[in-house]
C-alpha cells in the first residue's frame, strides 16, 4: 500500500511554522524582559538625567505593547481584522477622552 506523503509534508510544513513561531515568541519575550530590567536599571540607578528618563520610559513602554499586540495578541496573523478595528477604535477613543479632559482642564 503507498503511503500517503502529502499527509507527511504537511505534517513536517506545520512542525517547522510551529518551531519558527515560537522561536520568534521567545526572543520576544526575551527582548520585553530586558527592556523591564532597562528601565528598571535607569530608574535605580539614576544613570540618566532627570529629564530624559520618562521620555525613554515612554519608549520602551510603546515597544513592549507593539511587541504585545503584534506578538502575543496575534495581530500579525491573517483573519484578526475585526480584533484589531476593536482595539484600534478602543484606543482612539481613550485619545479622545484624554485630550478632551486635557483641554477642558488647562483651557
Amino acid at each position: 500500500m503507498a503511503e500517503n506523503t502529502n499527509s507527511n509534508e504537511t505534517n513536517t510544513f506545520q512542525k517547522q511554522k510551529n518551531k519558527e513561531e515560537m522561536q520568534k515568541q521567545l526572543i520576544t519575550f526575551a527582548l520585553m524582559i530586558l527592556f523591564t530590567i532597562i528601565a528598571f536599571a535607569i530608574v535605580a540607578t539614576g544613570a540618566m538625567e532627570s529629564m530624559y528618563v520618562i521620555p525613554v520610559l515612554l519608549i520602551l513602554a510603546i515597544t513592549q505593547v507593539g511587541f504585545q499586540l503584534y506578538y502575543f495578541m496575534h495581530m500579525k496573523d491573517k483573519n484578526h481584522n475585526m480584533p484589531a478595528v476593536m482595539m484600534y477604535g478602543g484606543l482612539w477613543a481613550a485619545l479622545l477622552t484624554l485630550a478632551g479632559l486635557g483641554v477642558i482642564t488647562w483651557w
